[in-house]
C-alpha cells in the first residue's frame, strides 16, 4: 500500500511539472531568440515630405517583412551581428536597399526617402524640362507592358492621346489631326522607319516594327514639331532603344503570341547587344468574326541593336529587324444580321477559294557617331529598307440577303421572311511589289551658349517595283452581265456577236520607279530671360528636292515657348509653320493603276497654340495639357479608307483644313501609378476642284458645286482613358483599363470618285480591362524559393479584351439585290474574348 501510493504521488507530481518546465523552457527559447535579434524603425516618406504608407519591406534572402503604416512608419525585427540588405519599394518608385549589421538588441532609426521612377536621373528631369518647351509628349514606356489591348505594342498606347484617332483594334496604324495613316512619321533612334504597302484589312497586318521589349523613350507629337523631323503633315512618333549596362532578359507568353529579348554589356561596357524576337498569330480573335472558316496567320520578327564605344569620342551601332509575315484564309460562310428593329436583314455567303498572302521586310542601319568636345556630336547613318509583298486570292462568294421577322410576338421571330436577292461574286488578285530603299544622312549637334543648333542632310534613292492583277465579277441576278444571245438555229455560230463578261474593279498595271530625294534642315534653340520670365525659341527649316516630279521644297517652321513667372507651374506654347508631304508610291498611283508623272507635294500649314500645367492634388503630381490648332491644306491628294488600305486619286485635286482642340490630364489618380484621360474635339472637311458633290438624303441624290465634304478621317469627338489601379491591402493585384470612344467616320461610295459620303459608321466603342497578378517581385514576398530567385518579376495577367461586347463597323460590303439596289452590310470586328498572358524578366 505504502509502495502504491508513493508512486501515485510522484505520478501527480510529474505531471504538475511537465506543463511548468514547458512553459519555463518556451520563455527561456523566446529571451535566447530576442538576444539574437535587433530592431529596426522608422518613417518612409517620398521626395516631397509625404507619408508613403504600405511600403513593403523585405530583407533579401532572409525570411520576414513587414509594410509602413498609414503614416509611413515601419518596424522590422532583423537577425542581430549579420550583415542584411533591406529593401524598400512600392508602386510607381524606385526600389531603395540599405545594408545594416546590428548586435543582439540594437535598436536603429532609419528614415527613408522613395523617388518617382519616372524621375531616376538627373539627365532624364533635366531632358523632360527642354522636351516640355516643345510640342512633344514623353510617354513612360512602362505603360506599354501593362495596357491591355489586341496587340500589346507602343501604338496601342499612342492610340489613347488626344488627337489620335483609331477605329481597328486589330491594326496599329493611326490617324492624327485629320490626317492619314501615311501623314505619320516613325522614328527607331534617329532612323525613319516605313511600313508595308499592300496591307489591306487589320487581319493581314502583322508586327509594327517598335518592339516595346526594347524600348526606352517614347516621344511623340500631333502637330507643330520641329525641323529636325522630317517631311510628312501629321504627327512624329520618336523611338529610342535602350543602351543596356548589365545581362537581363524578358520572356512574355499569350494566346495572341510570344516574345524574348536578352540583352548584356561586354568588354567592360563597351560592347553592348539588345535582341528580340516576336511570334503573334491572331488565329485566336480571327476565330470569333462573322465570315468563318480556316485563318492561318503568322507573324514574326527578329530585331537586334549591337553598340560599340571604344572610348569617350567613338560610338558605332547597328539597328537590324527581318520580319516574316503570312496571312492564309480558306473562308467557308459567313452570316451577318444588320438593320434596325423595324427592318431588319440577313446577309449569308457560303465561299469557295482561299487567300495567301506574304509580307517580308528587311532593314538594317549602321550609325557612326563622332563627340570631339562635350559640345559637339556628329553622326553618319545609312541604312537599307526592303518590302517583298504578295497578295493573292480567288474567292467565290454565293449569297442570300432576307427580310427578318422583328415582331417579337410571332414564331418565327428572327427567322427569313422573305429574300430579297442572291448573287454570286468572284474576286481575284495577283498582286506583287518590291520596293527598296537606300539613304545616307549626317546629321549635327552643337551646343553653344545660349542654345542648341541642330542640322543634317540626307540622300534617298528608291526603287520600286508593283504588279498589279486583280479584278471582281459581280452576278447579282442569277446570270453573268452581259447575257449572249441564243445561238440555236444558227447556221454559223461563229457569227454570233461576242459580248465580254463585264469585270467591276479592274486593276492591272505593271510600274517600275527609280527616283532620288535629297532633303536637309537646320534648326537652332535659343534661351531668353525677361525678368523672371523664360522665354525659348526654335526656328529652323527644311529643304527637299525629288527628282521625279522636279520639285524644290522648302519648310520653314517656328516653335515659341513662354514660362511665366507666376506661383502655378504654368507653360505657354505657339507652335507652326509650313509642312510638305512629297508623295511616296502609294500617292502618286491612280485607281486605275498608272502612275501620275506630274503629281506635287501636299502642304499643310500649322497654328498651335497650347500650354500645360503642373499641380498637385491629393498630394500626388498631376499634368494637363490643353491645345488648340488649325492646319490649312492645300494641294491635297483625295482618298478612301477601305478598312486599313488608302486608295489614293492620284491627283492634286482639293484643299481643306482641320481645326479642333486636344485636352490631357494625366497623373496620379490612385498613388504610385499614373493614368490619364485625353479628349478631343475636330472637324476636317475639304473642296474637290472642278468637281461636284452628291449629298444623299433618304436616298435622293442633290448635285451641288463648292460644297465642304468631311474628309475620311473627320472624326468629331474621341475620348481615351487610360486608368490604373491596385488594392492597397494587396498590392501585387493590378488592374488597368483602356477605354475609347470615337464618333463615326463617313463611308464613300465604292465607284472612288472620292466625294459621294453616303453615311457614317457607327461609334467605335471600347473597353479592354486587365487583372494582373505580382508571383515574383518586389511587392511579392515569394523570393526565397529557388524558382523564384532566377527572376525578378514575373506577372500574370487576365484580360479581358472588348469588355461591353460591343460589336464595332470597320467598314462596309456593298451588296445588290435582284432589283440593282444596294445593301450596305457591316463589316464587325472583334466580339469579346479573354486572354491569359504571362510574363517574366529575369
Amino acid at each position: 500500500m505504502l509502495t502504491e501510493l508513493l508512486y501515485q504521488t510522484l505520478s501527480n507530481i510529474k505531471k504538475s511539472l511537465f506543463p511548468i518546465g514547458f512553459a519555463l523552457f518556451v520563455i527561456s527559447s523566446s529571451f535566447a531568440q530576442q538576444s539574437q535579434t535587433a530592431l529596426v524603425y522608422g518613417n518612409i516618406t517620398d521626395e516631397n515630405g509625404l507619408a508613403v504608407p504600405l511600403t513593403n519591406i523585405l530583407i533579401l534572402n532572409e525570411k520576414g517583412g513587414n509594410v509602413s503604416d498609414g503614416n509611413g512608419n515601419y518596424q522590422l525585427t532583423i537577425p542581430a551581428n549579420k550583415l542584411l540588405t533591406i529593401q524598400f519599394s512600392f508602386i510607381g518608385f524606385q526600389t531603395e536597399e540599405v545594408k545594416v549589421q546590428l548586435k543582439a538588441g540594437q535598436k536603429r532609426n532609419l528614415n527613408i526617402t522613395l523617388f518617382q521612377a519616372t524621375k531616376q536621373l538627373a539627365d532624364v528631369i533635366v531632358e523632360d524640362k527642354e522636351i516640355r518647351k516643345t510640342t512633344l509628349t514623353r510617354i513612360d514606356p512602362q505603360a506599354v507592358q501593362v495596357i491591355s489591348g489586341v496587340s500589346g505594342n507602343v501604338e496601342s498606347l499612342i492610340k489613347t492621346l488626344p488627337g489620335v484617332s483609331s477605329n481597328n483594334e486589330l491594326s496599329s496604324q493611326y490617324s492624327v489631326r485629320g490626317g492619314s495613316f501615311d501623314e505619320n512619321l516613325i522614328y527607331v533612334n534617329g532612323i525613319e522607319i516605313y511600313r508595308p504597302l499592300l496591307t489591306r484589312s487589320g487581319e493581314q497586318e502583322g508586327l509594327s516594327f517598335i518592339n516595346s521589349d526594347l524600348v526606352s523613350s517614347i516621344l511623340f507629337s500631333a502637330g507643330g514639331f520641329e525641323a529636325k523631323y522630317g517631311d510628312k503633315m501629321a504627327s512624329v512618333l520618336d523611338i529610342k532603344y535602350r543602351r543596356p549596362t548589365q545581362f537581363k532578359g524578358s520572356i512574355k507568353l499569350s494566346l495572341l503570341g510570344a516574345s524574348l529579348h536578352l540583352e548584356d554589356a561586354l568588354l567592360d561596357k563597351k560592347l553592348t547587344y539588345l535582341i528580340g524576337f516576336r511570334q503573334k498569330t491572331n488565329q485566336y480573335l480571327l476565330s470569333s468574326l462573322d465570315t468563318k472558316g480556316e485563318y492561318q496567320p503568322s507573324f514574326s520578327d527578329i530585331q537586334t541593336l549591337i553598340g560599340f564605344q571604344p572610348n569617350k569620342k567613338w560610338n558605332f551601332s547597328f539597328l537590324g529587324n527581318y520580319s516574316r509575315n503570312s496571312y492564309k484564309l480558306i473562308p467557308e460562310n459567313r452570316e451577318t444580321a444588320f438593320g434596325h428593329i423595324k427592318e431588319a436583314y440577313q446577309l449569308k455567303i457560303y465561299f469557295d477559294g482561299q487567300e495567301f498572302d506574304r509580307f517580308n521586310t528587311y532593314f538594317g542601319a549602321f550609325t557612326t557617331t563622332y563627340s570631339p568636345s562635350k559640345n559637339l556630336s556628329l553622326k553618319l547613318i545609312s541604312s537599307a529598307f526592303q518590302s517583298i509583298e504578295e497578295e493573292n486570292y480567288d474567292i467565290q462568294g454565293q449569297y442570300w440577303i432576307g427580310q427578318l421577322e422583328t415582331d417579337l410576338g410571332q414564331e418565327d421571330f428572327g427567322e427569313v421572311l422573305e429574300t430579297q436577292g442572291v448573287g454570286t461574286y468572284l474576286n481575284h488578285a495577283r498582286n506583287k511589289l518590291n520596293a527598296k530603299v537606300w539613304n545616307i544622312e549626317h546629321q549635327g549637334v552643337y551646343e553653344h551658349q545660349t542654345g542648341l543648333l541642330q542640322w543634317g542632310i540626307k540622300l534617298q534613292h528608291e526603287s520600286i517595283e508593283d504588279e498589279l492583277n486583280q479584278w471582281v465579277m459581280i452576278d447579282s441576278a442569277g446570270y453573268s452581265k452581259p447575257y449572249p444571245r441564243d445561238s440555236l438555229g444558227y447556221v454559223d455560230p461563229l457569227a454570233q456577236t461576242f459580248f465580254p463578261f463585264v469585270l467591276n474593279d479592274t486593276l492591272f498595271a505593271n510600274n517600275t520607279l527609280n527616283s532620288n530625294r535629297i532633303s536637309g534642315f537646320i534648326q537652332n534653340s535659343w534661351k531668353f530671360y525677361s525678368g523672371e520670365h523664360e522665354l525659348f525659341l526654335t526656328a529652323g527649316s527644311r529643304v527637299n528636292y525629288w527628282d521625279y516630279n522636279k520639285q524644290l521644297l522648302f519648310s520653314p517652321r517656328v516653335a515659341i515657348a513662354v514660362k511665366p513667372d507666376w506661383q502655378k507651374d504654368i507653360l505657354l506654347r505657339l507652335s507652326g509653320g509650313l509642312y510638305f508631304q512629297s508623295p511616296f508610291y502609294r500617292e502618286l498611283r491612280r485607281p486605275d493603276g498608272s502612275l501620275n508623272a506630274n503629281i506635287q507635294a501636299q502642304s499643310s500649314i500649322h497654328f498651335v497654340l497650347g500650354g500645360d500645367y503642373n499641380f498637385n492634388a491629393w498630394g500626388r503630381p498631376f499634368k494637363m495639357v490643353t491645345e488648340l490648332y488649325y492646319k490649312h491644306f492645300d494641294n491635297l491628294i483625295p482618298f478612301i479608307v477601305d478598312n486599313v488600305r488608302l486608295i489614293y486619286s492620284g491627283e492634286n485635286s482639293s484643299r481643306g483644313y482641320a481645326t479642333g482642340i486636344d485636352m490631357k490630364i494625366n497623373g496620379e489618380f490612385v498613388e504610385g501609378l499614373e493614368s490619364w484621360l485625353s479628349i478631343s474635339v475636330m472637324q476636317t472637311n475639304e473642296i474637290l476642284r472642278d468637281n461636284f458633290y452628291n449629298s444623299y438624303f433618304n436616298s435622293s441624290e442633290t448635285p451641288a458645286e463648292n460644297i465642304w465634304i468631311p474628309r475620311p478621317t473627320d472624326q468629331r469627338v474621341a475620348v481615351s482613358l487610360f486608368f490604373q489601379d491596385y488594392l492597397p491591402m494587396l498590392p501585387t493585384f493590378k488592374m488597368n483599363m483602356n477605354l475609347s470612344f470615337g464618333t463615326g467616320l463617313p463611308v464613300y461610295y465604292p465607284d472612288r470618285d472620292f466625294q459621294t459620303v453616303v453615311t457614317r459608321t457607327p461609334a467605335y466603342r471600347r473597353v479592354d480591362i486587365g487583372f494582373a497578378y505580382e508571383l515574383i517581385g518586389p511587392n511579392s514576398k515569394r523570393m526565397n524559393n529557388k524558382i523564384a530567385k532566377q527572376f525578378t518579376n514575373a506577372d500574370i495577367t487576365l484580360e479581358v479584351l472588348n469588355l461591353l461586347d460591343i460589336k464595332n463597323v470597320v467598314s462596309y460590303l456593298w451588296v445588290k439585290d435582284n432589283s440593282n439596289y444596294v445593301y450596305l452590310v457591316p463589316n464587325y470586328l472583334t466580339p469579346r474574348r479573354i486572354n491569359l498572358k504571362l510574363s517574366l524578366k529575369f
